[in-house]
């Protein structure tokens, strides 16, 4: 291509008019994208901030993550775009003290296993392993290497596989801890296949799970739930920089604004569409906004709502599946029993021992969180709500709220915590989308795609269709991006 067909291009993108609905990291990833070339963007969202899940808020004077913490570095496309924002100097790495299991029968807590994959142990006899699970359980858990070998290794239910081949104990007590806290789903809804690439793979090479396991283990030679890292000052500082950065290159964020419709704009006009905004202009008329493209930012049910009407009934015809609402108590306290981390960096829970599901001891974890809270005060993150129950907060009053994240966190961490230990504390909500790695979530996403690529102006991006995360979010948002900036230029070529 020529220089005098990259200024061409430039000069049509300049005059093209992109409309992003959601001010998500998901939605600020694609209107970025479509910012680079040179092309117009507005990011409408409906709240008052931007970032969604991401956000950072003061309680007790600490500015804190109040969602989500840290992001997965596989595929590198996370911390790629943070250094291109200038925050590659505040990327952090979390302690690798490991965290915890409680709730276990007859043992109460203990370190959670490392050097398995989703939970499974390589070796059920391993001194960790054993005291979670017992004699009995590590017996069981043998037998998976004395069955007939697995000459066909494929499972699309990761309850079902470990169950069969493992036993209850390492089901109940290890794998569904960390498929709580980290996809708030049973095993039994997890596809291994997206879950832990590999897996069924290197079950038929081995021909039982704990090979299989072992063989996987070996090469990435991390925790369960992948290596992790954070932002210095918390992951609110991405958002901002995103949202920055679209300004700095032209573009407009209208905040506190609501679309209630996309539409075909008239045959007539210079555009194929208009974002019809909840809100009257000053002739009565509904605000609208003309956009040559528009992404679709927002949680899956108001995004099908959206766009239903725009590319047909395929997303009508099969009703997403509701994901977990979650709940995280953020308490900052004055503890100095908690110096010396009892339990870790955090607590994962046996299903059903505790009404909390999992609980970061986030100044053990982030030393940046350490050192802004000071000797002997303690940052702990409380969660609450997985797919198969709302959160046990869902019911109380603020005061009420706070009471129970206290209680849970004084069982977890086995120290006494009362209201006297508390300096500040605050509690989100959050609605997430239905886990990439639960079973059916794979087709369900085909089919919203191919009903969405359909009409070439229109994209959407999210975590209902990439899956949660933001090593997930970000990639599948820049090629999203990335198509629909191409059917723009080149559209009349």
């Amino acid at each position: 291509m020529t220089v005098e067909d990259l200024a061409e291009l430039h000069e049509r993108a300049t005059e093209l008019h992109v409309v992003v609905v959601g001010g998500g990291a998901a939605g600020l990833v694609a209107a970025r994208e479509a910012a680079k070339v040179g092309m117009r963007v507005t990011v409408v969202e409906s709240a008052d901030q931007v970032g969604g899940a991401i956000r950072t808020g003061e309680v007790a004077g600490l500015t804190l993550d109040l969602g989500a913490e840290s992001f997965a570095t596989r595929g590198g496309h996370v911390a790629s775009l943070i250094r291109e924002l200038g925050l590659d100097d505040d990327i952090v790495a979390p302690n690798s003290a490991g965290a915890w299991v409680a709730g276990v029968p007859s043992v109460g807590a203990a370190p959670l296993p490392k050097g398995g994959v989703l939970g499974i142990p390589a070796s059920p006899f391993d001194e960790d392993v054993r005291r979670v699970i017992g004699w009995r359980g590590a017996w069981r858990a043998y037998v998976d290497r004395v069955r007939p070998p697995m000459t066909i290794g494929h499972a699309d239910s990761l309850g079902v596989l470990v169950r069969s081949r493992m036993g209850a104990r390492v089901l109940d007590r290890l794998v569904a801890p960390v498929t709580s806290g980290v996809y708030s789903a049973a095993p039994d809804d997890i596809d291994p296949d997206v879950a832990a690439p590999g897996l069924n793979t290197a079950l038929t090479r081995t021909g039982s799970l704990s090979g299989a396991v072992a063989e996987l283990a070996e090469k990435r030679a991390t925790a369960p739930g992948g290596a992790v890292k954070g932002l210095r000052g918390g992951m609110g500082s991405l958002v901002r920089a995103l949202a920055a950065d679209i300004e700095t290159r032209g573009g407009e964020l209208l905040l506190g604004t609501t679309v209630a419709a996309i539409e075909r704009a008239p045959d007539d006009a210079d555009h194929a569409w208009r974002v019809v905004l909840d809100a009257a202009a000053d002739d009565g008329e509904s605000a609208a906004l003309d956009a040559h493209a528009v992404i679709v930012a927002t949680e899956e049910r108001p995004a099908r709502a959206l766009l239903a009407p725009v590319v047909g009934s395929e997303l009508e015809a099969e009703p997403p599946v509701a994901g977990p609402v979650v709940s995280i108590a953020t308490l900052v306290v004055d503890a100095p029993e908690l110096d010396a981390a009892p339990r870790g960096t955090g607590v994962l829970t046996v299903p059903g021992s505790h009404r909390a599901k999992a609980l970061t001891h986030a100044s053990a974890k982030w030393a940046w969180v350490a050192e802004a809270a000071g000797a002997g005060t303690h940052v702990v993150r409380v969660s609450f709500g997985s797919v198969d129950a709302p959160p046990a907060t869902d019911a109380l009053g603020s005061d009420d709220q706070i009471a129970l994240a206290l209680e849970e966190a004084s069982a977890l961490l086995g120290v006494s915590l009362d209201a006297a230990h508390v300096r500040g504390a605050r509690v989100e909500r959050f609605q997430q989308s239905q886990p990439a790695a639960t079973k059916g979530h794979r087709q369900q996403t085909a089919a919203a795609r191919s009903a969405i690529r359909s009409v070439a102006e229109i994209g959407a991006v999210g975590a209902w269709l990439s899956g949660t995360g933001l090593a997930q979010v970000v990639p599948d948002a820049i090629d999203e991006a990335d198509r629909l900036r191409r059917a723009l230029l080149f559209a009349q070529q």
